[in-house]
């Protein structure tokens, strides 16, 4: 079976070296993509991302990716979207007012009642339902964070909510919607269990992207 042809986007705001490593440990074929033309081909895409919604969109819009990450996601393709990735799926971010992709109703707000601020490092992802995405995981398996902001669905997009995890207040850590799919942790910085996570959108998308070719 050939490889599953990730398109990795590339607009200066991952940790992308790590990621694509991560990828390719678990049997993907990797592209950087800095350019909407650059999808072409692909069959899953990968949005990771750090800092700040207003200069991750700007940087998206100058290299020509908003509209074409958009329309991948209207089209039901798959899609793993990695801290800000996740974020830039809702409809704007409070952090900045910035506007962002509005796929999933809701808004990314400041993580309530925290005890600190970024909130950095290992803690709980608790799940509200299985998933593929956690095939193998353990229930109280911990993964890494760094963030101050977290997305915040609206009533009507409760369903898309996969799990959540507790830092003063409880906020969003991973979504899924079809084949949208999106993690507030970094798995690439998760150890094994983020590997295996990892492992397992690549086979989840393999077999929805080869079911529609």
């Amino acid at each position: 079976m050939s490889p599953l042809r990730v398109a990795l986007v590339d607009y200066g705001a991952g940790n992308l070296v790590s990621i694509g490593q991560a990828l390719t440990v678990v049997g993907a074929e990797v592209a950087l993509i800095g350019d909407g033309r650059d999808l072409a081909g692909a069959e899953a895409l990968v949005v990771p991302g750090v800092g700040a919604a207003a200069p991750a969109m700007a940087r998206l819009h100058e290299r020509g990716l908003v509209e074409p990450i958009r329309r991948w996601i209207v089209d039901g393709r798959p899609y793993l979207g990695i801290c800000l990735g996740l974020q830039l799926l809702f409809s704007a971010s409070e952090e900045d007012g910035a506007a962002t992709f509005g796929v999933l109703p809701g808004r990314t707000v400041e993580l309530a009642d925290a005890p600190t601020l970024p909130h950095i490092g290992w803690n709980q992802v608790i799940r509200r339902r299985e998933h593929p995405l956690f095939a193998g995981i353990g229930a109280a398996a911990d993964f890494y964070f760094v963030h101050s902001y977290a997305g915040r669905p609206d009533p009507e997009a409760a369903s898309a909510v996969l799990a959540d995890t507790v830092h003063g207040g409880s906020f969003v850590s991973a979504i899924a919607r079809g084949p949208l799919l999106g993690v507030q942790f970094h798995p690439e910085r998760s150890g094994p269990d983020g590997l295996r996570l990892i492992a397992n959108f690549v086979a989840f998308a393999r077999d929805l992207a080869r079911a529609a070719a």
